[in-house]
């Protein structure tokens, strides 16, 4: 399956991308492409695209990746909405939440429990393990 995608060129935290049609399984950061379809570079915002060779290859069935897509739809070479690309944060409020309400669930079984029992505790004992170094081990330090 043919993709248009990124094809990460330049230094070192100096990204710089090549906008290609290659084959799906081609690795990203190296491998063969068809065409150059395009440059962008993130640090400087250019962004250089062939509109005639993008709309060519994706009326042939080439997909854009959903980075490229986005950046097809901020041109305005291709009409539609942006596509979500990163990933959704998790709810940590949502999270916090749940924590607290089976906390106060929590809090009202063991008074329960606490009248029903009183005087009956049971005591629990934790081993702890230490690992002790073999002898030798730190000679020479």
């Amino acid at each position: 399956m043919l993709r248009i995608r990124f094809f990460r060129v330049g230094k070192k935290n100096q990204p710089s991308f090549k906008i290609v049609v290659t084959d799906k399984r081609n690795p990203p950061k190296g491998g063969r492409f068809l065409e150059e379809l395009g440059f962008w570079n993130p640090l400087t915002k250019e962004k250089i695209l062939h509109q005639e060779r993008i709309k060519f290859w994706i009326t042939r069935g080439a997909q854009p990746s959903d980075s490229v897509y986005n950046l097809l739809v901020s041109q305005q070479i291709i009409k539609a909405k942006k596509k979500p690309v990163h990933k959704k944060a998790k709810n940590r409020e949502k999270a916090k939440q749940e924590v607290k309400a089976e906390a106060k669930e929590g809090v009202k079984s063991d008074t329960k429990t606490d009248a029903k029992t009183e005087g009956k505790e049971d005591i629990k004992v934790e081993k702890v393990k230490t690992k002790e170094p073999s002898p030798g081990q730190n000679e020479g330090k």
